[in-house]
């Protein structure tokens, strides 16, 4: 347990963003700016700064526009699946895994359209710190409900008194946030499932199937984590930025 070397990641970007309409009819939600930089630059420099060598970029929507902008990022190295149709993010990322694609050991998966902003300890070395395989199967990155900004539903999970996750009740609000930021183990998605490679489906299926085994942890992160999923609320992530600036 602690501090494992994280080699290889998981950027999911190839949703349609349908949300974020008129913006997304001409560039990919992850292209759109915030702070100045397109919110897929956020995700690969955090990756950079975490030592991570290798990144998956999956594509669909506009997917070449992405191509185009990172081709000339020295670190990490990208490498690219497109998805036609979109096979969500459990049916992505077993596809990445049985292309090869994501290595031998735990690895990064995280959503390209979101913003989180580091504190003391950045992060996805907070998630690797934290990492053990020998109980965790998965470990999410968590935001507490009351500090999530832009974000306006009723919270996702709790956290028992051991780290694990525990879905929200029904018709009561969940304490903490996903933010789509994650640490996973290739054997969450190596147990018999109903799923194969090609197959569209959520991690939820993964997740759920994780929490009854007691092997779905998660982390409470320490920063700021800005939920982007409107031209609304891009606005104002825009403003808080520069705001703090």
């Amino acid at each position: 347990m602690g501090n494992v070397k994280i080699t290889h990641a998981m950027v999911l970007a190839a949703g349609l963003g349908l949300r974020m309409r008129p913006l997304s009819e001409t560039a990919p939600k992850p292209m759109l700016k915030v702070g100045g930089k397109p919110m897929i630059d956020w995700v690969l420099d955090s990756l950079k700064n975490a030592g991570v060598g290798n990144a998956v970029i999956n594509l669909h929507w506009l997917g070449e526009q992405i191509k185009d902008h990172t081709k000339q990022r020295p670190s990490p190295a990208l490498s690219f699946i497109e998805e036609d149709p979109i096979l969500e993010t459990g049916g992505g990322i077993l596809n990445a895994l049985d292309c090869e694609m994501l290595g031998d050991g735990a690895f990064y998966a995280i959503n390209a359209d979101q913003i989180w902003l580091d504190d003391e300890t950045p992060a996805l070395e907070h998630l690797a710190s934290v990492w053990d395989e020998e109980k965790m199967d998965a470990l999410l990155l968590l935001q507490p409900l009351l500090t999530a900004r832009g974000y306006d539903g009723s919270g996702d999970f709790n956290l028992d008194g051991g780290g694990r996750v525990e879905r929200r009740h029904e018709n009561a609000m969940g304490e903490l946030v996903f933010t789509g930021v994650q640490l996973l183990s290739p054997k969450l998605f190596s147990q018999p499932l109903e799923q194969k490679p090609g197959d569209a489906f959520s991690l939820n299926i993964l997740y759920d199937k994780a929490i009854k085994q007691g092997r779905l942890f998660g982390v409470v992160h320490d920063g700021e984590w800005l939920h982007i999923g409107t031209p609304e609320t891009l606005a104002q992530a825009n403003a808080y930025l520069a705001g703090r600036e």
